[in-house]
């Protein structure tokens, strides 16, 4: 039979409820009781679980996945694929996954003490109070979407210009010259990055761009309609526009449909993310795609690294994204 917890209380001399404390939340058990403890759970060849094979290496293999961005919920599309990635590595693993948003976790006061959290993948835009808290406190962090000026931390990111450059290919293959951009006001490393390739890339293919060809928006339907309606009201409308995200790429359509542009034939517009509502527009949605399960897979694999105390040899992993072409262009 299979010693239980019942045989280390009676074994150590001490409550069922004390044992699991000294597994649990050792910081609350003596350290002379919660080595009573340990030492009759070896004797006995205690089935040692995840809390106990942590005890016994002075490690919690706890980490947390907070999804930093305005309003976020742990359902947030991008961030939830990531996180099936996180979750489909520490599956495979011994890690104990944490996830919340950072606006919860910062609620909580103590969290990451009192969760005895080692290491935390940060996806999206950190603030950088948050960073420095955590590394007060010497918990391993990982960036996943970001990257954060005078912090020399590991960042699992995508190839935010080739996706850009790979819009516009696209649209010059199709024979547009007239391309404009709107650009949404969200993560701020995102957002510069997807506005100044468009940029680069637009001074490398000659494309002629003015002081009106891009346009700054929300990421919300009626601001990216807005904006949309302002763009296509030119004299000299664009042929093309490339959203810096879905969402502004629906609220693109939007403003199509209102002046009776046909998509692709009067304009073609392309997205960003290649969200689930790509496909479910008419025309669908082209749309760039990042691999998100794989920056998730990758940002646990930095983790293990910094937590195993390996060298870091390249801050930076960047992960090619892939044009998915539909009905829009």
């Amino acid at each position: 039979m299979n010693p239980t917890i019942y045989d280390v209380s009676r074994l150590s001399g001490v409550s069922t409820a004390t044992v699991s404390r000294a597994f649990s939340d050792p910081s609350r058990v003596r350290e002379d009781t919660r080595r009573r403890v340990l030492e009759a759970a070896e004797l006995l060849h205690y089935s040692p679980n995840a809390i106990a094979r942590a005890m016994a290496r002075q490690r919690t293999d706890k980490i947390a996945f907070l999804i930093c961005k305005k309003d976020a919920t742990i359902l947030d599309e991008f961030y939830a694929g990531i996180c099936e990635g996180i979750m489909q590595e520490t599956n495979r693993s011994d890690y104990q996954l944490v996830i919340s948003t950072a606006a919860d976790w910062r609620l909580a006061s103590d969290t990451a003490q009192r969760k005895q959290i080692e290491g935390v993948i940060l996806g999206g835009n950190a603030p950088a109070d948050l960073v420095s808290e955590f590394q007060t406190q010497h918990i391993a962090v990982v960036l996943v979407n970001n990257r954060i000026p005078g912090h020399e931390l590991p960042c699992i990111l995508s190839d935010e210009t080739d996706g850009v450059r790979q819009v516009l290919a696209h649209l010059v293959a199709r024979g547009h010259r007239k391309i404009a951009m709107l650009a949404g006001r969200f993560s701020p490393y995102i957002s510069s990055e997807r506005y100044h390739a468009f940029l680069q890339i637009a001074q490398e293919l000659n494309i002629p761009l003015h002081a009106q060809s891009i346009k700054m928006c929300d990421p919300e339907i009626e601001s990216a309609t807005r904006a949309a309606l302002e763009l296509l009201g030119q004299p000299d409308r664009p042929t093309a526009i490339f959203a810096a995200n879905d969402v502004i790429a629906a609220g693109t359509l939007k403003a199509a449909a209102r002046l009776g542009l046909r998509v692709p034939h009067d304009l073609a517009v392309v997205g960003y993310d290649d969200s689930a509502i790509c496909p479910l527009l008419e025309p669908a949605l082209t749309s760039v795609h990042s691999k998100v399960r794989s920056m998730g897979r990758l940002s646990v694999e930095r983790m293990t690294a910094l937590l195993a105390g390996e060298p870091v040899t390249e801050l930076s992993t960047v992960l090619p994204p892939k044009l998915m072409v539909r009905g829009t262009t």
